[in-house]
């Protein structure tokens, strides 16, 4: 794909905290409406380089941009452009559902009129408009997911962060949200995924798996399998990551 398709470029990208090396020295791009799979085991670094995607932190060197702004002068404007879900953190549990749309579509930079057009629309798209004034602690954890995502796009951002987003979820709830995943990308926005789960990496355009700090193999899951003669990426994940040197 053409440079002017890719929404990250990172060169060299490098993060140390005092002599421990977190992110050594990695250079990637991601493509405009790709699926994009960051594997990598605990420690590996992964965590730490999509904080610094995110805006979230400062690296110790290297370059790069994400969603057209500068990593290192230009961290609130990231912010702006971006979406961000976690299954740690992605609703207010004692805010209502129409209550949790309004304050982040505040904190994503909405006015009162954008964000009343959007939480009506929203509400009806997920089918919740009757439960929009449940607390959202008592939504099953199926509709959870669906709001988090939904909100996190309330933006029209051009990348979405999913940091482990379907963990501890059955696998008939990972399958619909993978659903949603396909149908978000299939209309332009860019899907940077973390996950645990190998099948889910089956599902990426591109993965990228992380050991001790480096990039230790990024391509498309087909072709990462034929490269290490596996059937499954969990094969592929195993022989990469059993490389590793850091202790998790």
């Amino acid at each position: 794909m053409g440079k002017e398709l890719n929404v990250i470029e990172i060169r060299n990208l490098t993060k140390k905290f005092g002599d421990f090396t977190a992110v050594d020295n990695i250079s990637f791009d991601v493509h405009r409406g790709e699926i994009f799979g960051f594997l990598g085991a605990n420690g590996a670094g992964k965590t730490t380089a999509m904080r610094i995607l995110c805006g979230l932190s400062r690296p110790t060197a290297g370059t790069g941009t994400v969603a057209g702004y500068d990593i290192w002068k230009e961290q609130e404007k990231i912010k702006r452009h971006i979406g961000y879900m976690s299954q740690k953190f992605s609703l207010y549990p004692d805010l209502t559902v129409k209550e949790n749309i309004r304050l982040f579509g505040g904190i994503y930079g909405l006015d009162d009129r954008e964000i009343n057009g959007k939480t009506s629309k929203m509400l009806s798209m997920l089918g919740m408009v009757q439960e929009k004034d449940k607390f959202a602690g008592e939504l099953p954890l199926g509709w959870k997911q669906k709001l988090s995502f939904c909100i996190a796009l309330i933006h029209e951002p051009r990348i979405i962060f999913l940091d482990e987003p379907t963990g501890g979820v059955d696998p008939e709830t990972r399958r619909r949200f993978w659903e949603l995943i396909y149908d978000t990308a299939e209309k332009g926005t860019t899907i940077f995924v973390t996950t645990h789960y190998m099948d889910e990496a089956e599902y990426c355009d591109r993965v990228s798996i992380m050991v001790d700090g480096r990039i230790a193999a990024l391509d498309t899951p087909e072709k990462l399998k034929c490269r290490f003669t596996a059937e499954t990426m969990d094969d592929v994940f195993r022989t990469v990551a059993g490389k590793a040197e850091r202790e998790e």
